[in-house]
């Protein structure tokens, strides 16, 4: 596996801080930062222990955390990939034109392009909620249909696509799709029917989640080689949204929130610079990388609760987003 040098700085302990305290205010019982800036791991932190039973194991390089909605972004390499390798022609193509068992009455205009922008405006199968590409609704209905175009498309489930192509290569030991709990697994208690990438229980540890920003900071270059062609990483992180949308609402990529201007219900801190991109999940894990001072950020939680009063999902992120740029910039 990739292990980048490692070296002690302060610089991010006021980052660490405030992912304590924020962690303390959700009563998430596990937290861990790891940065990473040119080319070296400066901050790597681990607070906490697995659940909230006495004598939970603690938290520590090993632990892998579930990632919730993050797991979007492997997703949308996939669907980059098929982009290039012309399995699919164009993101503008209808959603309708790869799958044969969707409703064309409702689905009918939606296109790749929307599913990955969350502009597809379906509330489910059977009905939308606006027209395609002329608001924004996060949802999982694109994501499900993105999945089982790439089954379709690599007749194979795309967690098995992805470890050929990204894990293997990668020599992730630590990321994957799990169905039954290990004491690695910052476990929530939830149950899953299997492991094959089609649902929302993706276990990153929190360095490999780390690598993950990193693989897209450094355009697939790594171990002195091209994991993936540079091509299939620059089109995942540039956005694709429909350019009519409103000025607050979000701008993406491959499902990762990319910025341009500082918007107000985009999940990017108005101080980060253009190009950057994030995702982040309902456990309240995020991976955040800034090309502009080739940083990566992640910060894991376990959030399992609904949010306390008070407390602002969005203030949050965009303050630590703000944060990792104000360290970054003064290194």
């Amino acid at each position: 596996m990739l292990n980048l040098q490692k070296t002690e700085n302060t610089t991010f302990n006021e980052l660490n801080d405030y992912v304590l305290r924020v962690k303390n205010e959700i009563s998430a019982t596990a937290a861990a930062t790891c940065i990473i800036h040119h080319d070296r791991i400066v901050n790597e932190w681990y607070s906490g222990v697995h659940t909230e039973f006495t004598g939970s194991r603690l938290v520590d390089e090993e632990s892998q955390f579930h990632v919730a909605s993050v797991r979007k972004t492997y997703l949308g390499l996939a669907i980059s990939l098929a982009l290039y390798e012309g399995k699919i022609c164009s993101i503008d193509d209808d959603v309708a034109d790869y799958l044969d068992d969707v409703n064309t009455v409702v689905v009918g205009n939606t296109t790749i392009r929307h599913l990955l922008t969350h502009t597809h405006g379906l509330g489910d199968l059977h009905h939308r909620l606006f027209l395609p590409g002329t608001d924004w609704k996060y949802n999982n209905v694109g994501v499900n249909l993105l999945i089982k175009i790439i089954q379709k498309l690599y007749q194979m489930p795309l967690s098995q696509l992805l470890e050929e192509r990204v894990f293997t290569p990668m020599g992730f030991s630590h990321t994957g799709w799990r169905k039954e709990p290990n004491e690695k697994l910052v476990w929530l208690n939830e149950q899953y029917n299997d492991n094959q990438g089609d649902e929302a229980n993706l276990f990153v540890s929190t360095k490999e989640l780390a690598y993950w920003g990193y693989l897209h900071l450094k355009r697939g270059a790594m171990h002195g080689q091209q994991i993936l062609p540079r091509e299939v990483f620059e089109q995942a992180t540039t956005i694709i949204s429909p350019p009519d949308l409103e000025h607050q609402l979000p701008r993406n990529g491959f499902f990762w929130f990319v910025q341009d201007d500082p918007r107000a219900m985009t999940e990017l801190g108005n101080e980060l610079p253009s190009g950057s991109f994030q995702s982040l999940g309902i456990t309240g894990c995020a991976c955040l990388v800034i090309p502009k001072y080739r940083t990566v950020a992640v910060r894991m939680y376990n959030q399992t609760g609904s949010n306390p009063a008070g407390y602002d999902y969005l203030e949050d992120i965009k303050i630590f987003g703000n944060l990792v740029n104000k360290c970054a910039r003064d290194l």
